[in-house]
């Protein structure tokens, strides 16, 4: 074996998978490179339904080591909404800035010591004669009632880490990925790696 299809056409989430499989001299594909238009419905209620579905049925269609992952915001006021529908929140059109406007709205008035929430991350890897593994990674802040900050992307500016005192759109790259739910499920990825070539190569 030597390329992984990484199931999601955000270059920048292949970027950490490059870095990762470098060392076993394993090339990384995006959907963008192999199927641009390929669309995999997300049925699943959980995030672990949903990476496993996407893994699957890529790995199915190009006969190969495919990873996908599934990831959003839970939050505890609103009974882990909204969880697995975090990107289509405020529609289905993705819009980073209704969804936040919305969770905003849902939590007015809650007061700060019950606007605890998490970003979580699974990630599925998945290929013929496999069977399919998943590692979970989370990272734990609360929401805040106004943004802050301008880096990062979906719920971002409104989600506060609370050992580092900044939300997460105000920390660095570097900062963000040694903290971050994907970051954090990365690491375990990377730890179980080893074991997972080596049932492939058999």
């Amino acid at each position: 074996m030597n390329e992984v299809i990484i199931a999601t056409q955000n270059e920048g989430k292949a970027k950490e998978f490059i870095h990762m499989f470098e060392g076993y001299g394993i090339k990384v594909k995006t959907l963008n490179d192999v199927a641009k238009d390929l669309d995999i419905e997300e049925t699943g209620t959980t995030f672990e339904e949903n990476a496993i579905i996407k893994a699957e049925e890529a790995s199915k269609l190009f006969h190969t080591l495919v990873i996908a992952d599934d990831s959003g915001l839970e939050i505890d006021a609103l009974n882990g909404a909204p969880g697995v529908y975090s990107a289509r929140y405020a529609g289905l059109e993705k819009n980073d800035d209704a969804n936040m406007e919305k969770v905003l709205n849902e939590l007015q008035g809650v007061p700060k010591e019950k606007r605890t929430a998490r970003f979580c991350c699974c990630l599925a890897i998945a290929a013929p004669g496999l069977e399919t593994k998943t590692v979970f990674g989370t990272c734990e802040g609360r929401i805040l009632e106004e943004k802050r900050g301008h880096n990062g992307f979906g719920y971002d500016p409104i989600f506060f880490v609370e050992h580092l005192g900044r939300t997460m759109a105000e920390l660095t790259k570097d900062e963000k990925s040694s903290v971050s739910h994907r970051g954090n499920a990365l690491k375990k990825l990377a730890q179980q790696l080893p074991s997972i070539l080596e049932v492939i190569e058999k």
